[in-house]
């Protein structure tokens, strides 16, 4: 890893606490789209039926995490909102490769592990 990405991923790490909670944006489609945005959690529902959300990873890497939602997979995650629409998933987000990133969303906020 270049030592300018080290450092923006060390940046976007220390700055995570002051930046606003993160807000769950719902789209059209049974797929998340091609352009993530940067700090939202995106949420693809097609008719009534919720599939999948999905964010860049946190840690500043760039990489793309997509989350089943639906009752037939597996693995699953839950997600919820609260009243100020800041979304939480359950259970964690462990990446197995990669950065290998682990973390909680709760209330929009990044809780590493």
């Amino acid at each position: 890893m270049s030592f300018l990405k080290k450092l923006v991923r060390k940046l976007v790490l220390k700055l995570e606490p002051y930046l606003p909670p993160r807000r769950l944006v719902v789209v059209k489609g049974d797929s998340l789209p091609a352009k993530m945005p940067i700090r939202s959690i995106v949420l693809a529902r097609d008719s009534q039926e919720d599939w999948c959300v999905g964010m860049q990873c946190p840690c500043g890497c760039g990489r793309i995490i997509e989350l089943l939602v639906i009752d037939e997979a597996q693995p699953r995650w839950d997600y919820s909102v609260n009243a100020s629409g800041q979304p939480s998933l359950h259970p964690s987000v462990w990446l197995n490769n990669g950065c290998c990133s682990h973390f909680w969303l709760r209330n929009g906020r990044i809780q590493w592990v």
